[in-house]
């Protein structure tokens, strides 16, 4: 992670030609944690506000997913930041290795660090840091929340939640070995198949209420916040569960490439992810008492447990964006001198950013365990989901403004209205995610202390270790 930054309209994967196997690949992989996020967001939204499914309540909640999803998926991330990558990689640590990149001889840890380098240092790395909690949140809560369809189903099943969802995520983290490529290829067609089936119960569900599609007004949106204020302001914690995994989705560049993510994207994940909120809207107006799940209730009687299923396949697939993801973190952060080494095995020919990391395997896998048995349900979890998140995306605004600044050469009326704009959505983010500390947000963040510390104190005695050998040499 030397050489310098790099900012096209693709990286260099996708001067090659993208296949239909890379994209599937890419489904499976990149897309799971916010693929599935119609499972529990609209729930959690409606549940925040205590609003009662009226009109105008659905109106105002669905124009902020909606419009979530197209400020911050479409353009923040597919447009704009995943445009810069470093070496082939994305992600926050990606964008420190380029502002280090741009130091020279600092890669040798002697000279002395620019204060604004420091400053990014320590964003980068507690943003890095957050990305790590949030990826032991994710598996739990996508995985509990699948299986707590077999409650909807049966409410014999709801003894065996908790334990079929431990077994579940034992199983994830036993085929990682395999690598993100052929993982991927043995669940993008199942993500196809869920998508589609998605898009077609909201798509059906739309058709009794299709008013829903008022929603892509963004005045009910700024009148739901207005007209419920404190409290509509804190349902923004609820609708950033929406965008969870763009972070996961920059992380794992390295993996497929930009052009394989974004076509994916716009081709079938996004207008999917609308059918459906629109669609459990649609269904909310006309049956209320869907309100206990308005996911499944989409679905007709005949079709709950293939949903249930699916939905559960589905799950267990959203959690490898961010297990990828942590991979790749990891990787560059023993690059960058902010981890301990350790195993790191390359498992594509074709793509080097597609790396396994046993250690973190186990640790992340024994993490969401212990998450699964102590929360037990995803309304307790999804309490708890949305803060870490949240301080990344800020985190990355701040990084990209540096990168594109100092190393890229954009003039102050380009990145400074960037920067602003970024720092509004994601910081109007964290702030309504803050209550969520108390409620079970302190988790991913005393991960994220321990992880920060760790990574601060490994950087300073490399540092110290050059300082002292270079010291002890005779120079040449």
């Amino acid at each position: 992670m030397s050489s310098g930054v790099h900012v096209s309209s693709g990286s260099q994967h996708d001067a090659a030609k993208v296949t239909s196997g890379v994209t599937v690949a890419a489904l499976g992989v990149v897309f799971g944690d916010i693929g599935t996020s119609p499972l529990y967001t609209l729930q959690t939204c409606l549940s925040i506000a205590n609003a009662a499914p009226t009109m105008e309540n659905l109106l105002g909640v669905l124009s902020l997913l909606v419009w979530a999803l197209i400020l911050v998926v479409c353009l923040k991330y597919a447009t704009i930041v995943m445009r810069v990558e470093h070496n082939q990689e994305g992600g926050i640590l990606a964008l420190l290795a380029a502002l280090r990149s741009s130091l020279g001889p600092y890669a040798d840890g002697t000279m002395k660090r620019p204060r604004w380098y420091v400053v990014s240092l320590l964003i980068v790395v507690i943003g890095g840091a957050m990305l790590f909690g949030d990826g032991v949140i994710t598996p739990a809560i996508s995985v509990i929340s699948a299986v707590e369809g077999i409650g909807v189903a049966t409410s014999a099943a709801q003894p065996w939640i908790v334990p079929v969802s431990v077994v579940i995520l034992v199983f994830l983290f036993s085929i990682q070995f395999g690598g993100t490529g052929r993982v991927g290829l043995l669940f993008g067609p199942v993500m196809i198949l869920w998508f589609l089936a998605i898009a077609i119960v909201g798509a059906i569900g739309l058709v009794s209420a299709p008013a829903m599609l008022w929603a892509f007004d963004p005045r009910h949106a700024i009148g739901f916040l207005l007209g419920h204020q404190l409290v509509g302001f804190l349902v923004l914690g609820g609708v950033v569960l929406a965008v969870t995994g763009v972070e996961a989705l920059y992380a794992d560049l390295s993996h497929f490439g930009r052009k394989a993510i974004v076509n994916a994207w716009y081709l079938l994940v996004f207008p999917a992810l609308l059918l459906n909120y629109l669609g459990q809207g649609a269904h909310l107006l006309v049956d209320p008492k869907a309100m206990d799940n308005p996911f499944y209730a989409l679905a007709p009687s005949w079709g709950l447990w293939p949903m249930v299923v699916l939905a559960t396949f589905a799950t267990i697939i959203a959690s490898q964006a961010l297990i990828s993801g942590a991979f790749t973190l990891t990787e560059q952060a023993i690059a960058l001198n902010l981890c301990p080494r350790m195993k790191v095995s390359h498992t594509s020919r074709a793509y080097p950013g597609q790396v396994y990391v046993p250690a973190i395997s186990i640790v992340l896998g024994i993490a969401c365990v212990v998450l699964v048995l102590m929360f037990r349900s995803s309304a307790r979890l999804a309490e708890a989901y949305g803060l870490a998140v949240s301080v990344t995306m800020f985190a990355t605004s701040v990084a990209f403004y540096e990168v594109v600044s100092r190393t890229r050469g954009w003039r102050w009326w380009q990145s400074v209205p960037t920067l602003i704009g970024f720092i509004i959505i994601d910081g109007t983010f964290v702030i309504a995610c803050l209550p969520k500390f108390m409620d079970g947000g302190y988790v991913p963040f005393a991960i994220a202390l321990v992880i920060a510390v760790v990574a601060l104190t490994w950087l300073d005695g490399r540092r110290n270790l050059a300082q002292s050998l270079i010291s002890q040499q005779e120079p040449i």
